[in-house]
């Protein structure tokens, strides 16, 4: 079994797709972790928390679209 090592690199967005889709050709095992604030990961989970108990608050996305656009 051969030796893994971790590398990170920085890629334009426009070459992301390109650069994976290569490493993937090439047998490379790839995986894209993504960086999210503690803060931010705290609102949403109080968000869920929120809806959970109430769920009848909740509006249908397509529903609240068709008003924003309305308000636009």
């Amino acid at each position: 079994m051969s030796i893994m090592k971790e590398v990170t690199i920085f890629i334009p967005d426009e070459r992301v797709h390109f650069i994976l889709e290569l490493l993937s050709q090439l047998g490379v095992e790839v995986s894209q972790k993504y960086d999210i604030p503690e803060e931010h990961m705290n609102l949403v989970r109080d968000r869920i928390a929120k809806s959970d108990l109430n769920p009848d608050l909740i509006e249908d996305w397509d529903i609240a679209k068709k008003k924003l656009k309305l308000g636009s």
